[in-house]
């Protein structure tokens, strides 16, 4: 007789995940108990990253880059791009922010990153009740703002999607504003894809 242990290993990821060395220049995320490790971002992700953050008002927000999420059961630690939650809300020190106060998340879709933008962390993200996840496509050249999340684990959802292309006035409703994406660039020479 053979005995298996299948109980998750969720404690021992962390930990590594924790402790991992990470090279300079790479980013690294915990998805679904999974280590991602990605290079730097394309300075026009940078730029989209920036211009987002401009335009959402400092006094009533807090708009948080390079934050790791706490999102316990999901063993998720994912790092978005840019993390929005109200002033005055949510540690002031730490590594890892908790999922239950974040209002809108930001991803930028990298040339590597479309599958996990637009899938795991969707799914993720939805599971850990996120309000408003929003992801812009330098490759589609669109915005796309997910609303509503529904269900849980990999089951996990929004029910409202609506998408904007580059240049339309996007609305961000969770947060009271229009967006300008008139100087969102795309990236060149990649091949489109099939999302969202």
């Amino acid at each position: 007789m053979t005995a298996v242990d299948d109980r998750p290993m969720t404690t021992g990821i962390v930990k590594i995940f924790e402790n991992l060395e990470v090279p300079e220049g790479f980013k690294v995320e915990l998805l679904r108990g999974v280590i991602v490790m990605m290079a730097g971002p394309d300075v026009a992700h940078n730029d989209i990253v920036e211009a987002v953050q401009d335009q959402i008002p400092r006094r009533d927000w807090r708009r948080l880059q390079t934050q790791d999420i706490a999102i316990l059961e999901e063993t998720s630690q994912p790092q978005p791009d840019l993390v929005v939650l109200e002033r005055g809300v949510g540690p002031e020190h730490g590594r890892l922010m908790p999922s239950e106060v974040i209002t809108l998340l930001v991803e930028v879709v990298s040339k590597t990153s479309v599958d996990r933008d637009y899938g795991v962390k969707r799914s993720i993200y939805a599971a850990a009740r996120i309000p408003a996840y929003f992801i812009i496509d330098p490759v589609m050249a669109q915005c796309v703002l997910l609303t509503e999340p529904v269900g849980r684990g990999e089951d996990a959802d929004y029910r409202r999607q609506r998408i904007t292309k580059f240049g339309d006035p996007t609305p961000l409703e969770p947060l009271g504003l229009e967006l300008d994406t008139s100087e969102f660039a795309t990236y060149e020479n990649v091949r489109p894809h099939r999302y969202p």
